[in-house]
């Protein structure tokens, strides 16, 4: 080993030696360049070759807690459980539009959020990654799969805290699986928004440009995701079954009213596919808000295609980039 470094070192001086004397004075930073790949990448390389995924993921953590615990995102998630608290304080379970508008917010925030932060990440280490890569430190899939272990932990964390903190204060439907359901549901939400993120970062590699995707992509989700519109122009019902908002706002319903069948008898309204049923506009409303028109598991699984899918497309895009 102390040989090998020997001549390492000594390669990387005759190749110093020799640039100086073709240029007539040394250059700084390719004597560097030079003496960084003779002498520190293939230890360093080592050390990582040596190293297992899970120490990548947590190395990786511990670069990245501090962005994903920056005092003003967490001051950003508290901010917004404690206006919601505030303003659906133990709310009506029969107050059902109100309860629709809490649970759609919810949606808009951490579908918001997380693609957004998301959207940074490869952009922002290109340069690195580019010139690691190039001289052999890492595979691309080790890197990636770093970032993506790494990451999952930290972002859930705070939409975990905001369902715990806004659950119990604004009076959603009691009890602990109801809460268990809400949160699994918020968290693959939140993977699905994150790989959204991902995916447009890694295929525009450009922050401001891929930002501005971002926003129009989401802004374009929440518009079709249910509560706006309910009948969606039919050169536009492919956007509505793309939108990870709309699968997550019917998840949240589902949760908190089942079948519906419970609220239209509260309200004075017959079960749907009965006689008499939707007969006014109130019973007609409920049946389209409350009850909706795509399954549970349909929805559970478009999610969980979209966590993999949009992580896999990301994947792809890093593999475009020419070293």
């Amino acid at each position: 080993m102390e040989d090998d470094w020997l001549i390492r070192r000594h390669l990387g001086s005759v190749s110093v030696r020799l640039m100086v004397q073709r240029s007539g004075k040394p250059d700084v930073r390719q004597t560097l360049a030079i003496a960084y790949d003779t002498l520190l990448a293939p230890n360093v390389k080592a050390c990582i070759d040596a190293s297992s995924p899970v120490e990548n993921a947590r190395f990786t953590y511990k670069e990245r807690r501090h962005e994903s615990f920056d005092a003003l995102r967490v001051f950003q998630v508290l901010a917004a459980s404690l206006l919601c608290s505030l303003m659906w304080w133990h709310s009506d379970y029969r107050d059902v539009h109100d309860r629709l508008g809490l649970l759609f917010f919810i949606s808009i925030f951490w579908g918001v959020l997380p693609s957004f932060n998301a959207v940074f990440t490869f952009p922002q280490e290109r340069a690195i990654f580019t010139r690691e890569r190039a001289s052999g430190m890492y595979t691309l899939s080790s890197y990636f799969m770093a970032h993506v272990i790494g990451s999952l932990s930290m972002e859930l964390v705070l939409p975990a805290a905001f369902v715990t903190l806004t659950y119990w204060m604004v009076g959603l439907r009691p009890g602990l699986i109801p809460f268990l359901l809400t949160l699994s549901v918020l968290l693959l939400y939140v993977l699905a928004s994150q790989g959204l993120g991902l995916a447009l970062g890694a295929a525009i590699m450009d922050a401001k440009k891929a930002s501005t995707i971002v926003t129009v992509t989401m802004l374009a989700f929440v518009l079709t995701g249910g509560y706006y519109v309910n009948k969606v122009p039919s050169g536009m019902v492919w956007m509505k079954y793309v939108s990870t908002t709309f699968y997550c706002y019917r998840l949240l319903i589902a949760v908190q009213y089942g079948n519906g069948d419970e609220i239209l008898s509260m309200v004075g309204c017959e079960p749907k596919g009965t006689q008499g049923a939707a007969k006014t506009a109130g019973c007609r409303f409920m049946e389209e808000e409350v009850i909706g028109d795509i399954g549970l598991w349909t929805s559970v699984s478009a999610l969980f295609f979209m966590f993999v899918g949009y992580r896999v497309l990301a994947y792809l895009a890093l593999r475009r980039i020419k070293l």
